[in-house]
């Protein structure tokens, strides 16, 4: 399968800043896909913005509409028009021909974005989040060109500017209350839970409703599996959900990292003996044009 240069630059950023901390942050084992998640019906959605005011009131951020994700837009409801009339779960005729989608940190299970930090500054913790420490953070911006999903932000005009994205309000979870967004969402299209249990929930909304949803649920696999899920009644390629990998990206990283030591010691013979042929080559020159000196005396 061929690579974008988006995905090309993702996988080296990887792997580059993957040299600068051989040795400290390979995960010794694979990352556990429990957790807590968010499963997002768009289906359900309406578009009411309740989500993303919610999470800007939490967070203290100017409570006013956003059209991207931002340092002080940590999600936001994209609509989308649709190609064909299909009747909404909820609006029925009268959403027939958009829907509205939450845009947020996917918190991959294992993130691309932890995994090109160099001084890790961005973690995934055993809850679910992916979290951000502004207090290890160089500026180096790897993490923004790694994500899949483009989704860190940084504060460009900010004069100690920083990495920015949703943090699944991670301190909440810590008092056992949900995400802000899920709280208030009026139509029941966010579910906040262990994200084994949403997997469940999707599939079985899809087993009972099979001619409404798509039978495919975003972010059970893609990249490695995601905390955050969808489930559509509309094909994810028409929303916009971008075709990724189904392997974690952080893979490729120590893939191409293995490779390293194969290639630094063929390169090394390679040199070695090229080193050895120049050398004999001046030494036969050198008895040349001795010979050659003591002949003309």
């Amino acid at each position: 399968m061929g690579l974008t240069r988006r995905e090309f630059l993702q996988l080296a950023a990887a792997s580059g800043l993957g040299v600068t901390v051989l040795g400290a942050a390979r995960p010794a084992r694979a990352a556990s896909k429990a957790g807590v998640g968010i499963l997002i019906d768009v289906a359900r959605c309406v578009g009411c913005r309740s989500c993303e005011m919610a999470c800007k009131k939490y967070h203290g951020f100017p409570e006013e509409e956003s059209a991207d994700l931002g340092p002080q837009a940590w999600t936001y409801i994209r609509t989308v028009r649709l190609n064909r009339a299909t009747p909404h779960l909820q609006l029925g005729e009268a959403g027939a021909l958009q829907r509205t989608v939450k845009i947020q940190c996917r918190h991959c299970v294992e993130p691309a974005c932890a995994s090109a930090c160099p001084v890790a500054a961005l973690r995934k913790t055993p809850e679910g989040p992916v979290t951000y420490d502004p207090g290890r953070c160089l500026g180096c911006r790897y993490c923004m060109v790694a994500c899949p999903f483009q989704v860190p932000r940084f504060e460009w005009h900010d004069r100690m500017p920083e990495i920015r994205k949703c943090n699944l309000c991670a301190e909440r979870l810590v008092e056992g209350t949900p995400p802000a967004c899920v709280e208030a969402c009026p139509m029941e299209a966010l579910q906040f839970g262990p994200r084994e249990q949403l997997l469940a929930e999707a599939a079985r909304r899809i087993s009972n409703d099979r001619s409404r949803y798509v039978p495919a649920i975003y972010g059970a696999e893609e990249v490695g599996g995601t905390a955050i899920l969808y489930l559509s009644d509309i094909p994810f390629e028409e929303l916009g959900f971008p075709v990724v990998v189904r392997e974690p990206l952080p893979s490729y990283t120590w893939r191409a990292l293995g490779k390293i030591p194969g290639v630094v010691v063929g390169l090394g013979a390679t040199l070695t003996v090229l080193e050895a042929v120049i050398r004999r080559r001046m030494e036969l020159n050198g008895s040349a044009r001795r010979k050659e000196e003591r002949e003309q005396r």
